[in-house]
């Protein structure tokens, strides 16, 4: 599969880079150090888990470091830490990130900035933080935050491009696309965390060439590649965040499969927007990467169209050089045949969150300019992430062009769209020249018939 694009340097004139971002930085926990790992001492992410062993409601905050999870609450407790840093770690003992989020950037950074220390492979307390870490096989894990609100955009505009030729050929794009970042109110009760599995719906759908619709189980089931990004700090009521301070209340980022019903959808969505094709199920990766190991792979920001009269409240000069951010991104299908003969996910399409139209600061100040407040624990979805090139498709509605061209899987069989029983796994990346590689882990799920009708 082909380069998406060429990375973004990560040199002196990005900002935000400090010492944990140091390529050449180590860990003495030994499996933070293998090529390829998603979770080197320049990442850190946070998530909420408890070991396998403990009791159903023993969750707790922690970092993923190699094959391991620190955990926090744990880390409070053996006196290593100190002010701002003791307080995030304490905040760590509850069963979602909120209270964390909602420290604010400075107790994030001190967090950060205190577990790479203690991570180093030049630290003297090995043995005291040793205590403190589990594996990852040995865990399970939650939702990293309890999400309030839910709001998905849709800042692709190749997506938007390719299905509005799908479901409009001759007004594939909307005049207003290029001025607003198009967004909707998603459902936060159907959020799972990655390794759950997602049922396929029943609805009602419109069979071609029929005048009534008919209910039954969704035909065109379908992923979306998207992010998912965690407000931290909200704001007050009535108080927009102006656009070079948006990311300041922005926590981090994680994977998201936005599961639809293209069926369903096809039906419904005028003149409301999705509903039932999309509240059945939505799958999120346990671990959010946080914007400042994020730093390093910032990009500026692209419009293939030229089009760069945004209007005053979403436009700046560090918002176009460096607002976007090369977060590559690849999903794939195990069917059930292919997983009986030990085979892994195939990767169908690879793409990267720089292609959007929108960034993240312009999805926040958005959201929050006619005064809407967001609180600690709100998500923002990307929408999907589709590139250019058809290679780089967010959706297989797109990928086989609404059904017409089927992608081939190793075990021989054809999808158009998802059978019962395929595995879907979604994977995130950052990597540039001068920068360690991180990555998000995965976001899996396999899809379960639908309920009988």
């Amino acid at each position: 599969m082909s380069a998406t694009t060429n990375p973004a340097p990560a040199s002196a004139t990005v900002t935000g880079l400090n010492h944990t971002h140091n390529p050449a930085a180590t860990s003495w926990v030994a499996s933070a150090n293998l090529a390829g790992t998603d979770f080197p001492i320049q990442n850190l992410p946070l998530g909420i888990f408890k070991p396998k062993s403990a009791s159903p409601h023993d969750w707790r905050a922690g970092i993923a470091i190699g094959s391991e999870v620190l955990d926090l609450p744990a880390l409070a407790a053996t006196g290593l830490l100190q002010g701002l840093a003791l307080q995030a770690a304490q905040a760590g003992a509850a069963d979602a990130l909120n209270p964390l989020m909602a420290l604010g950037q400075p107790a994030w950074q001190a967090l950060r900035h205190a577990v790479f220390a203690l991570l180093s492979s030049e630290a003297s307390v090995q043995a005291q933080v040793q205590t403190c870490l589990h594996p990852q096989a040995g865990a399970v894990f939650n939702l990293p935050a309890k999400v309030g609100d839910y709001t998905d955009f849709y800042t692709s505009i190749h997506h938007a491009t390719n299905i509005g030729k799908l479901f409009r050929p001759d007004n594939p794009l909307l005049p207003n696309y290029t001025w607003v970042p198009i967004g909707y109110h998603g459902r936060c009760s159907s959020l799972q965390v990655s390794g759950t599995d997602v049922r396929r719906p029943n609805g009602q759908t419109l069979p071609p060439g029929a005048t009534a619709p008919v209910y039954g189980a969704c035909k065109r089931l379908d992923w979306e590649v998207e992010l998912g990004v965690f407000v931290g700090t909200g704001n007050a009521l009535g108080q927009p965040v102006a656009l070079d301070q948006a990311e300041d209340h922005v926590f981090g980022i994680c994977l998201l499969n936005d599961w639809s019903a293209r069926d369903i959808q096809a039906w419904e969505y005028q003149p409301l927007g999705p509903f039932l094709s999309k509240n059945f199920g939505t799958s999120l990766s346990p671990w959010v990467v946080t914007m400042e190991a994020l730093a390093p792979y910032r990009a500026p920001l692209e419009r293939t169209n030229g089009k760069w009269d945004d209007l005053p409240y979403l436009a700046s000069d560090a918002n176009r050089q460096q607002g976007a951010l090369d977060i590559r991104l690849s999903i794939g299908i195990a069917s059930e045949a292919m997983r009986q003969q030990g085979q892994a996910a195939h990767m169908l399409s690879e793409t990267s969150y720089r292609h959007a139209y929108w960034t993240v600061a312009q999805m926040v100040a958005h959201h929050t300019v006619n005064g809407c407040n967001l609180q600690p624990g709100d998500m923002l979805g990307s929408g999907t992430l589709s590139g250019p090139n058809l290679s780089q498709a967010g959706a297989l509605i797109e990928l086989t062009e609404g059904g017409k061209n089927p992608v081939n899987l190793p075990d021989g069989s054809q999808r158009t769209f998802l059978q019962d029983h395929d595995e879907v796994v979604m994977r995130g990346w950052c990597e540039a020249p001068g920068a360690a590689r991180i990555g998000f882990g995965e976001c899996q799920a396999t899809i379960l018939p639908a309920i009988p009708v």
